[in-house]
């Protein structure tokens, strides 16, 4: 056989083996379906069958659980009811008993009703009766009042005037002697507590008692050297005059010239220029200028040092240099022999003791106490009250508003707002009061004196006035017609209102009122 005849007959085979294995397979696949088909039925039915059971038994217990659960709730209804039931009839009795109560208390009240009906009428006829009889008193009043006017010969209203007048004089008296002892208590209690503070204060501050004055005689080796201050023709006090703005006296004191200017500083530049020439013995215009120029430098100098000490040693902090070096100024300014300098120092130290035992603002009170008397380094430069002028400078250079107030207020020329400017007020009168603090002449004494006793005297009602203890007391005798007791504590308050506002006067001045009424009989 040929290849042809062999690739048929290999194809024939092929498609025989083919299709005898499609033939199985498909038989097989019958075969399989019909078996799971068989299986899947099974299955169902399995299944169908455990849930009608599991249904069945869900059925049996549902129903087993409403029976149980109608149970319950008709226990629970049934206790409910009888629950109710008690409730209602506890609530029953309540209300019966509440209504017998009740019952009764209209019994009473009716009863009361009753007894009040009768009273009343009681009372009305009682009301009867007293009117009557309050007529028949008014009857007798008026009866009687006549009788009284006719026998007095005074009216109703001028009785009653007259007993409202001895009243008034009666209520006056008690009045005044309450008012003294009121007065005399809060006195004595008051002078006690500050002299305990002022005393504290004195007590922790020591200070010389001898003022230190700044010098204005300039002693000399020798009377030749006076001539040789005037030189010739006069040219060299006129230079050195001219030169230092002072005025040299040459008299004739043994050995000494003396300086004479309303300028402290000036008088104190010159005194060092002054001293430096005659210890030099050059003495001529030139070197007059040079040497005066050299003494204005080291007072300024002085000057700024002073300030800066004055201001450590009180514990004021932060001032400004312009006011520092008019504070150091002071140094050579005095007051009735007393150096402002140290009296600055001294009070500013009183001011803040004080301060602290009152409760006050120690800082404020010190640097009121330090600065109360800085304008009395320019006061001759400038118009006006030394306290008005210092406290107008300090405001120039952001000085704190209550230490002005301390500053303006201290002599009572403007108002104290602050209890820091009484306390510097009261510091600045320990300072100056003090034994040996100051010294006046004896026409300023007399002065002060006679003005004490004009003073007292221009009042009303006053018949004599008495300066006594060196003017720190005055005493007032008045007439008892014209001043009563309450006029008297009033004129004693005006007077010493009207001390404090037209004199100056280091301390406290008192002032005493006396009134006395004597009456004098004789027997005959």
């Amino acid at each position: 056989m040929d290849s042809s005849s062999l690739l048929v007959l290999g194809i024939l085979d092929f498609v025989i083996v083919s299709a005898v294995i499609v033939a199985v397979v498909i038989i097989f696949s019958n075969r399989t379906r019909r078996l799971v088909q068989r299986e899947l039925e099974e299955y169902v039915a399995t299944r169908r069958k455990l849930a009608d059971e599991e249904a069945n038994r869900l059925i049996s217990e549902a129903d087993s659980r409403a029976k149980e659960l109608e149970l319950r709730a008709r226990d629970e209804a049934q206790r409910l009811l009888d629950e109710a039931d008690a409730a209602i009839k506890r609530r029953r009795a309540e209300n019966d008993r509440e209504s017998e109560r009740l019952d009764k208390r209209r019994e009473d009240l009716d009863k009361r009703l009753e007894r009040l009906e009768a009273r009343e009428r009681e009372l009305n006829k009682r009301q009867s009766a007293l009117d009557k009889r309050r007529q028949d008193l008014d009857k007798m009043y008026e009866e009687r009042r006549a009788e009284l006017e006719r026998v007095a010969q005074m009216t109703r209203e001028e009785a009653r005037q007259h007993l409202l007048d001895s009243l008034e004089s009666e209520v006056r008296a008690d009045m005044a002697r309450k008012l003294r002892e009121l007065d005399e208590e809060l006195k004595t209690e008051a002078e006690r507590r500050a002299r305990d503070v002022v005393a504290l204060a004195i007590q922790r501050i020591a200070s010389d008692q001898v003022s230190e004055l700044a010098v204005s005689v300039v002693a000399l080796p020798s009377d030749e050297m006076k001539g040789r201050i005037i030189g010739r023709n006069g040219r060299n006090i006129r230079a050195f005059e001219q030169a230092t703005g002072v005025d040299v006296v040459v008299d004739d004191t043994p050995e000494a010239v003396t300086l004479s200017s309303f300028d402290p500083v000036r008088r104190e530049v010159a005194r060092r220029a002054l001293g430096k020439l005659v210890l030099d013995g050059r003495i001529h215009p030139a070197r007059i200028e040079k040497l005066v120029e050299d003494a204005r430098k080291e007072v300024d100098r002085v000057v700024r040092e002073e300030g800066e000490a004055a201001a450590y040693e009180a514990g004021v902090p932060g001032l400004h240099p312009e006011i520092l070096k008019l504070l150091g100024r002071l140094k050579f300014r005095t007051s009735y022999g007393q150096n402002q300098h140290a009296h600055a120092i001294e009070t500013a130290h009183l001011a803040g003791m004080i301060a602290a035992e009152l409760g006050a603002d120690v800082a404020i009170a010190k640097m009121g106490g330090l600065l109360h008397d800085i304008g009395k380094a320019i006061d001759h430069e400038i118009e006006g009250s030394h306290a008005i002028i210092g406290a107008e400078f300090c405001q120039r250079y952001g000085v704190n508003e209550k230490v002005l107030n301390c500053i303006a207020s201290h002599h009572h020329e403007v108002e104290q707002l602050y209890v820091e400017a009484i306390i510097v007020e009261a510091a600045d009168a320990i300072s100056g009061a003090r034994p040996g603090a100051r010294r006046e002449s004896m026409e300023t004494y007399i002065k002060r004196v006679r003005t004490l006793e004009e003073i007292a005297s221009s009042f009303k009602g006053v018949e004599q006035s008495y300066a006594l203890q060196a003017g720190r007391e005055v005493r007032v005798i008045v007439r008892p017609e014209d001043v009563d007791d309450v006029g008297a504590a009033r004129l004693a308050r005006e007077i010493a209102k009207r001390i404090e506002e037209s004199m100056q006067y280091p301390g406290q001045i008192k002032v005493q009122v006396l009134r006395e009424t004597r009456i004098t009989e004789y027997a005959k």
